[in-house]
């Protein structure tokens, strides 16, 4: 019989998940924390125990912790009988297979193998390793060294899982445990045979290992009992205990299904007596209850349920502890309300009770209030707030962020006081307080904020408002106003007008270059400041470099635009005036004479002209020297370079008319035609005027001899081209070019000459090597194409000859790593040329290539010969100390005759003998020595550092200087070398002389010096930070100035160095900075630290700002400082005074933003327990008081007498090696040093 009732909203309100009222029950709060004794939290250490304390009793808290230190490295021993041996051969015993297989598991395991042979032939093997590698190296050395056998085992199917083991554990454990390989079969299978492989030793061991596992599992059982699940509360008992009580009495192991599982069944593991034993037990407990008990039903609104549950099921733990009778809760994603209460008749009574208790102990009220209001319910810091969780602590208060209701939930009378303190807040504020909202286009939002948040910031302090812009991710514009009913209005009405002003704001879009935006922008943005300075209304935006884009965008009242604009287009007119650009080919031998020497020549001329130009490293094939600048400014930079071009050489210029159309076809594909036009004619420079200039001249510059002879050659190309052009293509191996050339273009002048046609050869830069261009009339192409196609078939054909060559001139042929073979080769395409070997006696020499190739070698070996042979010695008798000087640096000189006369020149121990044909004349290279008086005093910047200065003089003028040793303090310095040279280093040498005098007359001028005394507290601030204060003084008197360091006397003495003028006017720079800082002075003031990040900025850059516009110097403190919250400022006392007022204002409105951040963090999403941390029931001591550390009950130190030790005393923790005399006995035993 079971009987409903029924409980009314007006009973009781919703209670937090299962917390028990403390005041009613009188328990310490679960979430206090445990204070451990002394001696729970640190046990002593294990005595011996005596003889007669029990074996299974441990001797302390330690006893039953303390394990064993194994050692990681084990070693052990096995041994292979002769007849189980794999390899028998005992003559090449450490030798043979069983030595590689060993060395082959040591490297794959890690393991240390050593092997020996005992006396009846079998084989001892010693494995050192750790456990892991051991076993696997036992594993191999068996399956390798060992042979094989094999067996099985049969044990139920049911049994194969354990074996087996989870993830295949426990068989790879058998497997390296006896050194076998164990064969399951598969579940599918229907056999239940087991094979184990392996030695015999092995396989007895797997077999046995196996079989207790089946014993082990033939007595183990598995019992399933089906009962009712409303009866598994008191077959478990309470928290389980009394399960765990029948597991550890009957030693079965007794799985019983979580609430949350709609299952019956109880499962019962262990052996077969255990498990009877269970069953039987909890068969009785089901009887009995069944027999027992009774139930009656009441229904509950679905929300209070979870109160009745409590946390983690624990409200419903204790009912059935405290009266045995068992709450059955309906699941929660069900929709029923009643809940069913089980037991014995006479306790159904006090659980219902304890149910309603339960329910009545916790109430929920919600109060309504706009989401505008819910900051200001909160107050600044969370001071309204605060004030009632403070007088009501079990009430837990909860917003939610964008709902118009407050849910208060605790206690009912306390919860009743609450509700009605917050409605009385709602009202006040409801009268103080306005808001408004007005949309405004998402475009004007940032502009509304402003740089740094300016503009929005002061909006907020003048009307006293809060303004809410919503994040550009919400495309939104509607824009909140809270406060002040009339400061709301205002800034209404303020914020309207703005977005008035930006409507009729104009933007205009600039077309510019994008290679000149960053001229424009400047280093680090200065250029383009100056021009927001100028124009602070208007904004000015660069496209990203990566969008490769021309736009720049400006925007702002129309007339500003209009203006920016046109500076803007001023800049850039100049800009592009100023990047105009002339390339103009300069022969590469006169490059440096433009350059001059030390750059004299080429400074002169950018500074003259204003120019900016560029000439191609020493080490690059390009002849061009480029000019950038106005226009006028590199043409007139142009003739005076090419006016220094005619001066060395006789260069002459001519100008060709040739129709522009016919310009593109002259030059040919990437240049190849006028390429070839410029290397017949000896390297003069064709210039054609660029695309589209509608120009016909085209300009010719070089020897006057070429310059006709290019000009004829064009003027026939051009009357080509117009009268009929024709293009043939042919393909010919690159080591063919130079013989179908040859020699100084004579080979391929006689085709042209025959056929009228132009041949082309390609550039060592062109991809196609092998591609010859013919260019012509088409009669006169065909003809050229088919000798050219005739003279490559012929080479194509390889034949091999011999001549004779006297052996006396084969070394000429060898010699310089065969360079007169390479030469040959080159020029006569590809020939092989083979001399005989040195000490082979044979005067034979092979040929082998191209017929006519071989035949042209041929003939240019025997012109070589003959050459040879017409050369004579003469002896020429130079003294030895001279040849040095012949020789110049590095040969060069020598080098240069042997060149220009084509002699060979050797230089003996003693005598000189030179080589050359009969008619070339005898060099006079003997040297001369000259005195230069040059003063004592000057010898060492002469010779420069490490030499350099007199090394270069010695370069430049071909002579050879020496300057007498510093301990003899000569004022002479001997030139040596030719004549004329002599002259030239002499006069040299005195120019540089006058150039030292000089510098040393300044160097006195610069060296006055003053010295000014200064207070050393003023003289960080007169170096700046980063040195940049101190290092603009130098700069803007050129002057040098050292502060004392730190280990000098004078610490306060400032020394001034340069001229005697910038030194006055430095000093006075300097009294004048000091006389500033005198003025200033330096205040504390208190910012809460959490806002010193927003204050610096990103990289300091608003601290910066703050500093330069209020032209103070604010410190903050370091990490870690005693004073967090300590900034100093530093200035004069009016400006230190507004920058203090300006940092107050700063930290009020930050904390406003961090306090309102951390407040609604803690109200939005509170913890669900009223009473715990975080959420306005968690504001507390706890959550703000200082860590209390590990703290213990009944410490020694705590008894009668005796103190904490002094962590800072070197008596209670002295020192290594230092005594300190004790001075009374301690808790912690005697002090021992």
């Amino acid at each position: 019989m079971s009987s409903v009732a029924v409980l009314t909203p007006e009973s009781f309100a919703e209670h937090r998940s299962g917390l028990k009222d403390q005041e009613i029950t009188g328990c310490v709060p679960e979430d206090e924390a445990y204070i451990p004794t002394y001696l729970e939290a640190f046990p002593p250490l294990p005595e011996k125990g005596a003889p007669g304390e029990k074996a299974g009793e441990p001797a302390s808290a330690w006893g039953s912790k303390i394990r064993p230190i194994k050692a990681s490295v084990i070693t052990q021993v096995f041994h292979v009988p002769l007849e189980e041996r794999r390899y028998k051969d005992n003559s090449q015993f450490g030798e043979g297979e069983e030595a590689k297989v060993c060395l082959d598991i040591m490297q794959r395991t890690g393991a240390h193998i050593e092997l020996s042979l005992a006396k009846d032939q079998g084989l001892s093997i010693m494995v050192t390793g750790k456990l892991d590698s051991v076993m696997k190296a036992r594993k191999e050395i068996v399956a390798r060294l060992q042979t094989q056998a094999s067996a099985t085992v049969t044990i139920p199917k049911e049994h194969h899982r354990f074996v087996i083991g989870k993830n295949g554990e426990k068989l790879q454990e058998l497997e390296l445990k006896t050194a076998t390989k164990i064969t399951i079969p598969r579940p599918d299978d229907p056999s239940a045979n087991i094979r184990i492989t392996g030695t015999k030793e092995g396989i007895e061991k797997a077999r046995h290992e196996i079989l207790l596992i089946s014993a082990e599992q033939d007595k183990r059982a598995v019992e399933r009992l089906s009962l009712e699940k409303a009866f598994h509360p008191f077959i478990a008992g309470v928290h389980n205990r009394l399960v765990q009580e029948l597991s550890q009495e009957t030693g079965a192991r007794i799985s019983i299904p979580p609430p949350s599982l709609p299952k019956d069944e109880i499962v019962i593991t262990g052996e077969k007596e255990a498990v009877a034993l269970a069953v039987n037990r909890i068969r009785a407990i089901y009887d009995d209850k069944k027999r027992k008990t009774t139930t009656i039903s009441v229904e509950v609104k679905k929300s209070q349920h979870k109160y009745i549950i409590g946390p983690k099921g624990n409200t419903l733990q204790e009912i059935l502890e405290a009266t045995g009778v068992s709450v059955e809760m309906p699941a929660l994603d069900s929709s029923s309300e009643t809940i069913i209460l089980r037991g014995e008749p006479d306790k159904l009574g006090p659980a219902l009770t304890q149910v309603y208790a339960k329910a009545k102990s916790v109430m929920v009220v919600e109060v309504t209030a706009p989401a505008w209001l819910h900051r200001f319910i909160i107050g600044k810091k969370g001071q309204n707030i605060g004030r009632i969780t403070q007088q009501l602590p079990r009430v837990h208060i909860e917003f939610t962020d964008g709902e118009e209701r407050i849910s208060l939930e605790g206690p009912t009378e306390e919860v009743e006081q609450a509700q009605a303190q917050i409605q009385e807040i709602i009202k006040d504020l409801l009268v103080r307080m306005d808001y408004t909202e007005v949309f405004i286009d998402q475009r004007f939002h940032r502009h509304l904020i402003g740089k740094n948040g300016s503009n929005i910031n002061r909006i907020k302090e003048q009307y006293k408002v809060s303004v809410r812009i919503p994040q550009d991710s919400e495309r939104s514009g509607l824009v909140r106003i809270e406060g002040d009913p009339k400061g709301v209005q205002l800034a209404r009405r303020e914020l309207i007008e703005m977005v008035q002003r930006m409507e009729n704001e104009r933007t205009k879009d600039l077309i510019v270059e994008q290679k000149f935006h960053r001229t424009i922008i400047g280093q680090k943005g200065e250029k383009i400041k100056e021009v927001r300075d100028k124009f602070p209304e208007v904004i000015i935006n660069f496209p990203d470099p990566s969008q490769k884009s021309d736009i720049v965008q400006l925007r702002g009242p129309k007339n500003e635009v209009e203006k920016c604009a046109k500076f803007l287009q001023k800049i850039i007119a100049d800009l592009i005036e100023n990047s105009f650009s002339l390339s103009v080919p300069i022969f590469k031998q006169f490059h440096k004479n433009i350059i001059g020497k030390g750059g004299a020549n080429i400074k002169k001329i950018r500074e003259e002209t204003n120019t900016k130009i560029d000439l191609p490293t020493e080490n690059s094939n390009s002849e061009m020297i480029v000019i950038t600048g106005k226009k006028s400014n590199c043409e007139a930079a142009r003739d005076r370079i090419l006016a220094i071009e005619r001066e060395l050489a006789n260069i002459k210029e001519a100008e060709v008319t040739i129709p522009a159309k016919l310009h593109n076809s002259l030059i040919g594909s990437k240049g190849c035609l006028v390429r070839s036009i410029m290397e017949d004619c000896g390297g003069v420079h064709i210039h054609f005027p660029s695309e589209g200039s509608g120009s016909d001249k085209v300009t010719i510059r070089g020897p006057a001899g070429e310059v006709e002879k290019a000009k004829k050659q064009l003027l026939q190309l051009a009357e080509e081209k117009q009268v009929n052009n024709f293009t043939a293509e042919l393909q010919a191996k690159p080591e063919y070019h130079k013989f179908l050339i040859g020699r100084g273009g004579a080979n391929i002048r006689r085709v042209r000459d025959r056929t009228g046609a132009r041949i082309i050869f390609p550039s060592p830069d062109d991809t196609e090597q092998e591609l010859i261009t013919i260019v012509g009339k088409e009669e006169a192409v065909r003809q050229a194409q088919k000798e050219l196609e005739s003279l490559v078939k012929n080479l194509d054909d390889v034949v091999e000859d011999s001549m004779l060559v006297d052996i006396r001139h084969h070394r000429h042929f060898v010699c310089r790593r065969g360079q007169v073979l390479r030469e040959l080769a080159e020029e006569y395409g590809g020939v092989a040329v083979s001399f005989p070997r040195t000490g082979a006696n044979s005067q034979r020499v092979t040929l082998k290539g191209a017929k006519d190739c071989v035949e042209a070698a041929k003939k240019r070996i025997q012109e070589i010969i003959e050459d040879l042979e017409s050369q004579v010695s003469v002896e020429v008798a130079i003294p030895q100390r001279y040849h040095r000087a012949i020789m110049g640096p590095k040969g060069c000189r020598i080098q240069h005759i042997t060149r220009e006369h084509e002699v060979q020149i050797k230089f003996p121990e003693r005598d000189d003998s030179a080589a050359g044909q009969k008619h070339n004349r005898r060099e006079a290279l003997v040297p001369i020595t000259e005195d230069v008086e040059v003063s004592y005093e000057l010898h060492r910047y002469i010779i420069g550092q490490k030499g350099s200065g007199i090394k270069k003089m010695m370069e430049e003028y071909e002579v050879n200087i020496w300057v007498p040793q510093p301990e003899k303090q000569l004022d002479v310095i001997k030139v040596t070398g030719l004549a004329a040279n002599v002259e030239r280093a002499k006069l040299g040498l005195l120019d540089r002389v006058k150039e030292l005098q000089a510098e040393q007359e300044d160097r006195a001028l610069r060296s006055f010096k003053v010295t000014m005394s200064v207070d050393p507290k003023f003289h960080p601030k007169i170096i700046g930070r980063k040195g940049a204060v101190i290092s603009q003084i130098r700069k803007d008197h050129d002057v040098s100035i050292q502060f004392p360091d730190k280990g000098d006397e004078q610490q306060d003495v400032i020394v001034i160095s340069g001229y005697e003028r910038n030194v006055e006017e430095a000093r006075q720079a300097i009294q004048q900075l000091v006389a500033e800082l005198q003025e200033m002075v330096s205040q504390d003031v208190h910012l809460d630290p959490r806002t010193h990040a927003r204050i610096i900025g990103a990289r300091g850059k608003a601290i910066r700002k703050l500093m330069e516009e209020f032209k103070v110097d604010i410190r903050f403190p370091q990490p870690g400082s005693d004073e967090p919250d300590k900034v100093t400022v530093t200035g004069l006392p009016e400006t230190v005074d507004n920058a203090i007022d300006h940092l107050l204002n700063l930290e009020e409105e930050y904390m406003l933003s961090v306090t309102e951040t951390e407040t609604l963090a803690a109200y939005m999403k509170p913890p669900s327990r009223y009473g715990g941390g975080g959420g306005a029931g968690g504001m507390d001591d706890s959550s703000g008081g200082p860590a209390k550390g590990f703290v213990v009950r009944d410490a020694p130190w705590n008894a009668a007498g005796n103190k904490a030790p002094d962590m800072s005393s070197a008596e209670d923790f002295p020192t290594f090696g230092s005594g300190v005399a004790p001075k009374q006995a301690s808790a912690w035993g005697p002090k021992k040093f």
